[in-house]
């Protein structure tokens, strides 16, 4: 009978050991972990206009159509709406879908002075939250020479803020380069007062 207590006082030890480990201690410090990560990318993500916090990095902003001094985002299907995140439910073979990227990118020649054959695909495809603020450095280069003579900057000046919020893959590898158009339109709203 003693072997058998001393047995069940073991087990008993570990489970309560294991509990307090595995669930508690290891639980607190993984969202503790969590926390501090979230809390960094969330702070870090905040960009400023004359140090001042003025939007997140993460999210596109809307930029009206008639406005001609910043860069333009992707499409959005959310209409820039943070709180409601999500891509157009119209498949690539869907003539409702084909009609919107055709009147895009006859829009979007106009308004940049180009052949329709020279805007790239993101400026009339919507990215898959629809608030992706990148866009292709393809895409930035065609908005440059309306952006310039709309703000007074020369086009080297502008050349220099797309480079600066342009940003690169991982180790070559991963992704491809990308234009962030919040940090972009932030830092031409800090050059033209």
């Amino acid at each position: 009978m003693t072997a058998y207590l001393r047995q069940f006082a073991a087990s008993f030890r570990f489970l309560l050991t294991a509990t307090v480990l595995l669930g508690v201690l290891y639980p607190l410090a993984m969202f503790g972990v969590g926390q501090a990560i979230a809390s960094a990318q969330a702070n870090g993500s905040i960009a400023q206009l004359n140090g001042q916090p003025a939007a997140s990095s993460l999210i596109a902003q809307a930029v009206p159509d008639k406005e001609t001094r910043f860069f333009f985002p992707r499409p959005s299907s959310v209409k820039w709406d943070p709180t409601t995140s999500g891509a157009t439910n119209l498949g690539p073979s869907d003539p409702a879908r084909a009609k919107a990227e055709s009147d895009a990118r006859a829009a979007i020649a106009a308004r940049e002075g180009v052949a329709e054959s020279a805007v790239p695909l993101d400026a009339v495809t919507a990215s898959a939250s629809g608030l992706d603020p990148d866009i292709s450095p393809a895409y930035a280069e065609l908005q440059v020479p309306r952006v310039a003579k709309a703000t007074g900057l020369s086009t080297e000046q502008v050349e220099k803020l797309v480079a600066d919020a342009t940003s690169n893959p991982v180790l070559s590898l991963l992704g491809q380069p990308a234009v962030n158009t919040t940090k972009l339109n932030l830092a031409i709203a800090g050059q033209i007062k």
